[in-house]
């Protein structure tokens, strides 16, 4: 499982394995294992990992759990139903900074970069094959122990087909846009990496102007009514740069590509004023709901996943600095400042009303979490490998390096069912039950 991004690569764990990491830009120079292939170093002679990059891995994931168990209860813990943030708002653009820095890492080196991108695409499919399967639809979830998903209505987007996008993107500009410039100061950082913030900015920059410039029309769509029957819904819309659930040039450009069949039919704007009467928890629709309520919207779509890639290429840059700062001091430092710059910039854009918005993934919501993360990977830095708290950290840690199959197991519900699966006679009587966890 500690195959894919989740993140732990091959060459992730290679390069941690083969390369100190607390040594920074001297290690660089000294050591000889490739990162781009499996490490050949005897156990012995290997060097200490970056403890606090599986910590923040393993916190992340601990965040989703709880968001997931405890969500459902406690709004504040729940994604937000449309503009704002709540802490599980923060978990997606975790992981994909996450990605980021562990990019730097395994890519420190990289002696032939057709192979290592052949390595990347090829990791970042199987990646995008598993969310298919997670995510598709394919499992029927805990209680219908049912599995079987039909193609034409399968779901092609999810959390981890974004990762599978965003890594695959970024691994490409690591390996093939670096500067040779000698780095002695952030200024000299961003002269060597300009080729990656330049994609950064363009990416941004066309984001900005395809949701705020494509004009978006009316639009219709059908849900599955009593029975066999289907209702059919209309939609009016006919404008540009609307950021609302309804009208906005995220869904259209879903609906237009990957067809409003394959897209996410429990949409989060489910729980807003507008679509829920005990707001913000889900519950029945107003009497006046409108007309999009029921619609299937994909909070993991192809627009949206455009700022998700420029998420993972700020952890890129964020990971340049463990590879060419060797004291702990100007680590920091340069973690802090683009940190708190992104936050200013973040709220300033949000009050000027280009709001925070996850499933929209916006720029103001972009640099907030990108802000929030680079502070919470310094504290965590500074904890860990500074000050040396490693016991108390331990159990993140071990999550850490087990993301993924976390993940899989607990998120996606596969040890749930798995569980229910046995049962002593009636199928309520199952370990589920006797936890609590069952009906």
């Amino acid at each position: 499982m500690g195959r894919y991004e989740l993140v732990r690569s091959d060459d992730a764990a290679a390069g941690a394995t083969g390369t100190d990491l607390e040594c920074g830009a001297s290690a660089s120079k000294a050591s000889t294992t490739s990162p781009a292939a499996p490490s050949t170093t005897s156990p012995a002679a290997r060097q200490p990992r970056l403890v606090s990059l599986d910590v923040f891995r393993g916190i992340t994931v601990l965040l989703m759990i709880i968001v997931d168990d405890a969500g459902g209860f406690l709004p504040s813990l729940n994604h937000s139903p449309w503009d704002g943030v709540t802490i599980a708002d923060f978990v997606m653009p975790f992981f994909l900074f996450i990605v980021g820095v562990s990019l730097t890492l395994a890519y420190k080196r990289v002696p032939d970069k057709l192979e290592a991108t052949k390595k990347a695409v090829l990791r970042a499919l199987k990646l995008f094959c598993l969310g298919l399967v997670l995510q598709g639809g394919f499992f029927h979830g805990v209680h219908s122990l049912t599995f079987g998903v039909d193609l034409t209505k399968i779901r092609l987007m999810g959390i981890l087909q974004r990762i599978a996008i965003a890594y695959l993107l970024a691994a490409i500009c690591e390996i093939w846009l670096k500067g040779d410039d000698d780095v002695d100061s952030g200024y000299g950082l961003l002269r060597r990496y300009r080729y990656q913030l330049f994609v950064g900015l363009v990416l941004s920059i066309a984001y900005t102007i395809l949701l705020y410039g494509i004009y978006v029309p009316d639009w219709e769509y059908k849900i599955s009514g009593p029975g066999s029957t289907e209702k059919s819904f209309s939609v009016k819309c006919g404008v540009r740069g609307d950021t609302g659930p309804a009208c906005n040039a995220v869904g259209m450009v879903d609906r237009t590509i990957l067809g409003i069949d394959h897209l996410y039919r429990r949409p989060v704007y489910a729980r807003t004023k507008e679509c829920s009467i005990n707001y913000p928890e889900n519950g029945p629709l107003p009497p006046d709901a409108p007309s999009w309520c029921q619609a299937p919207f994909d909070p993991e779509g192809l627009l949206s996943s455009v700022m998700a890639i420029v998420t993972c290429l700020i952890g890129l840059q964020f990971g340049h600095i463990i590879i060419h700062f060797e004291k702990h001091r100007g680590r920091i430092t340069n973690w802090l400042i683009p940190s708190f710059s992104m936050l200013a910039l973040a709220f300033l854009m949000d009050f000027s009303g280009m709001r925070m918005n996850k499933p929209l993934y916006t720029i103001s919501y972009t640099l907030a979490t990108a802000g929030a993360a680079g502070l919470l990977f310094a504290g965590i830095y500074a904890l860990v490998d500074l000050y040396g708290f490693r016991k108390p950290t331990i159990p993140m840690e071990w999550m850490g390096k087990h993301a993924l199959m976390i993940y899989v197991l607990v998120a996606c519900n596969i040890l749930p069912m798995f569980i229910r699966g046995f049962y002593w006679r009636d199928p309520n009587n199952s370990l589920l039950k006797v936890i609590g966890i069952g009906a």
